[in-house]
């Protein structure tokens, strides 16, 4: 049968993953399959382990042998509503992350892969605020808080290096949930290689939630992002949802 093959990193897979469940009509998709060649790969880490251990080091031969199996595994997505609908694979946030990818996207193009994003980084923390937002996680009572990032994730890792929600599954039915409360510069670098490893679960400052909806409204327009991308103007209300096993992956 048909199947489409993914070969980039995050924003291929992005668009190509609005276009299949745009297609489907958010219901269950045709088979996608990845060669990933971008300079995170998040959606790649979401893929079984390497079956031996050589294939670590040689990823698109990995990836291509998975193809030819044709062995298909049903990945949850995400849904974000913010004045249009678009659809993501890995996760999505506001707040700091999203000004990240933000200037990720205007580093200089010889910067690839962590150093990217470590760049990214640095240029984020000379300027930024914490947005306050109300916050509604399913049927829960809204949370008023200010936040430094509140990212809803389907997969465990942003930015390349950033394991944000380290327990996360894509095959379980839920969104994984990280509020950060707001923080200052100097509490932002002590977390990040905390991060980076995925050691901050625990962190006082850092709380980690499940839910299948997850609502954000802000007095002032948020910046969005989705799987790397910037797919809305900023706005002032995202309504975000989860689809169970809609795409079927080549795994």
């Amino acid at each position: 049968g048909r199947s489409v093959i993914a070969a980039g990193g995050d924003g291929t897979v992005h668009e190509v993953v609005n276009g299949l469940l745009r297609a489907s009509n958010g219901g269950v998709t045709i088979p996608l399959g990845l060669l990933p060649l971008g300079s995170g790969d998040d959606f790649a880490k979401m893929l079984p382990p390497a079956a031996r251990p050589r294939e670590a080091v040689r990823p698109l031969e990995a990836a291509v042998a998975r193809i030819a199996a044709g062995r298909l595994q049903a990945f949850d997505a995400g849904r974000i509503d913010a004045g249009g609908t678009r659809f993501f694979a890995n996760g999505m946030d506001i707040g700091f992350g999203a000004r990240g990818a933000a200037n990720a996207a205007a580093m200089p193009q010889a910067l690839k892969g962590q150093a990217r994003y470590l760049g990214a980084l640095a240029k984020t923390l000379v300027n930024y605020a914490n947005p306050r937002v109300r916050l509604h996680l399913d049927d829960t009572a809204p949370l008023a808080l200010e936040t430094t990032m509140t990212a809803v994730m389907n997969g465990r890792c942003f930015g390349g290096s950033f394991w944000v929600c380290p327990a996360a599954s894509a095959h379980d039915g839920w969104l994984d949930v990280m509020i950060a409360d707001a923080l200052g510069r100097m509490d932002i670098l002590g977390l990040v290689p905390h991060i980076m490893r995925g050691t901050h679960l625990g962190h006082a400052r850092v709380h980690m939630r499940r839910a299948r909806r997850v609502t954000i409204e802000s007095d002032t327009p948020m910046a969005v992002e989705a799987d790397g991308e910037l797919p809305f103007a900023p706005v002032a209300r995202v309504e975000v949802s989860v689809l169970p096993g809609v795409l079927q992956v080549l795994a």
